[in-house]
């Protein structure tokens, strides 16, 4: 890992490879912005935290720590994002295209590292601080958070979908789609519920179902140096044959097209699924408010494409950014690694259901024996408790061997041209589609996916 000479606070940064879009958007809103130094309050430096403030007052909680941690070296303030991850990224980007000081730590969206780090926006975690923040972490989590080997955020939280499944209808867990689909047609025609609930709207989560295919495929979306295409045409002919047979088939709901990670845990809470890939959340959801059929319910490895293969699924989470224009960042390096540390990750975990970084913690019992609870209320399920994470096992064996989405500056460019080709998946088609989606991608590396 490079180590970076510190610069004076407020000195201009050398210019990376600036888009004329963000430049545009820099230029037109430096005037309304902060452009150096954070907020202070009469002793202490108040450094800001931009994030979305999560369930259960976790953040809150956490930053209360650290501040009694720090003894009066600094105070840290919540602001807070919207709660939607496009709302988020549009609110830094205009804060910090525009230099604003303001931003001493944010919460980043793993997809975001390489963009923020190209720009100039963050700064690079020093060696001798990095340790605090990497060591006993899941390494797919540290390298959501590297780019261009070097460390640009304090891993937070994780996250992966798993596949959900109904033991009262399925006798052998599929290993694969194409397994879950013929599972599904048979119940069909029996008669029994046989939906399997996935994400298909046109929006980020159809770029997680497609890039897990393809790496359960045996691809790649780029190459090795993430500056070209991949998309051998193979594995991705195999993941979207997939996704058209899925989509086509009695197994897909009827809203597919519009359906996103919550209309998948409303659809299966009415009965009507034998499968779903999901994220956790489902569980304690489920045995709240529908516990029948939260009794019956199973959860496995995302299914793979090629059978006899393992599967690989997206990594999700947040991490936290040191923001490249504040006035503190030496302070804000010691916040971060305050805010990420084992205690707070665990109460982030039970409280608000946000997956630990960690390693070791998968198999604490302060995780593995939690309870879980909606607004602080336990839940219970035939008069006894229910668990919070009884698939803490399954879930650190799926992030172990998770796959990070294209690791590219141009990202959010690259997400569009994939939402542009596949939407909807009904209408896939797995001969023209491969090239169609190179040559969409490659023209947002080139810049020429912009609006």
């Amino acid at each position: 890992m490079r180590h970076t000479t510190p610069r004076p606070r407020c000195a201009p940064r050398p210019h990376r490879a600036l888009r004329p879009g963000a430049l545009l958007l820099a230029l037109a809103l430096l005037g309304s912005l902060v452009a150096c130094g954070s907020s202070e309050e009469e002793g202490a430096p108040v450094l800001k935290w931009y994030a979305r403030d999560e369930a259960g007052g976790v953040f809150g909680a956490a930053i209360s720590d650290c501040n009694e941690a720090a003894e009066g070296r600094y105070t840290i303030e919540l602001v807070p994002l919207p709660a939607n991850a496009d709302e988020q990224r549009e609110q830094l980007v205009r804060r910090l295209a525009a230099e604003d000081g303001d931003i001493d730590l944010m919460n980043m969206d793993v997809p975001w590292t390489a963009e923020f780090a190209n720009a100039g926006w963050i700064e690079e975690w020093p060696e001798d601080r990095a340790a605090a923040v990497t060591e006993g972490r899941i390494e797919t989590t540290v390298e959501t958070a590297t780019y261009d080997d070097a460390l640009y955020g304090a891993p937070l939280n994780t996250n992966a979908q798993l596949l959900w499944y109904r033991d009262d209808l399925v006798d052998e867990v599929p290993a694969t789609w194409d397994q879950m689909v013929d599972q599904a047609e048979a119940l069909a025609e029996e008669g029994e519920p046989h939906i399997i609930w996935t994400q298909g709207q046109r929006y980020e989560g159809l770029v997680v179902w497609f890039v897990s295919l393809l790496a359960s495929a045996g691809g790649s979306v780029l190459d090795e140096s993430g500056e070209e295409v991949s998309l051998e045409t193979e594995p991705t002919r195999e993941a979207l044959e997939v996704m058209r047979r899925y989509s086509r088939s009695v197994a897909a709901p009827s809203a597919l097209a519009t359906a996103q990670e919550d209309q998948g845990r409303q659809g299966w809470e009415t009965g009507e699924a034998a499968f779903m890939t999901n994220y956790g959340f489902v569980w304690p959801s489920a045995n709240q408010l529908a516990p029948d059929i939260a009794a019956d319910m199973g959860w496995a490895q995302y299914p793979g494409v090629v059978e006899g293969e393992p599967s690989r699924v997206v990594i999700g989470g947040f991490n936290i950014g040191i923001g490249a224009y504040g006035a503190h960042q030496d302070l804000a390096f010691d916040a971060a690694s305050c805010l990420v540390g084992e205690d707070n990750q665990i109460r982030n975990a039970t409280d608000a259901g946000l997956l630990p970084v960690s390693e070791a913690l998968y198999s604490d019992p302060a995780l593995t024996e939690a309870e879980a609870a909606v607004e602080g209320e336990p839940i219970e399920r035939d008069g006894e408790p229910v668990l919070a994470f009884p698939y803490a096992e399954t879930i650190k064996a799926a992030l172990d061997t998770a796959v990070l989405r294209p690791q590219t500056p141009y990202y959010n460019d690259v997400s569009l041209a994939i939402i542009s080709i596949l939407h909807p998946t009904a209408d896939i088609d797995p001969d023209d589609d491969v090239e169609r989606l190179r040559d969409a991608i490659s023209r947002a590396l080139d810049g020429e996916g912009l609006l």
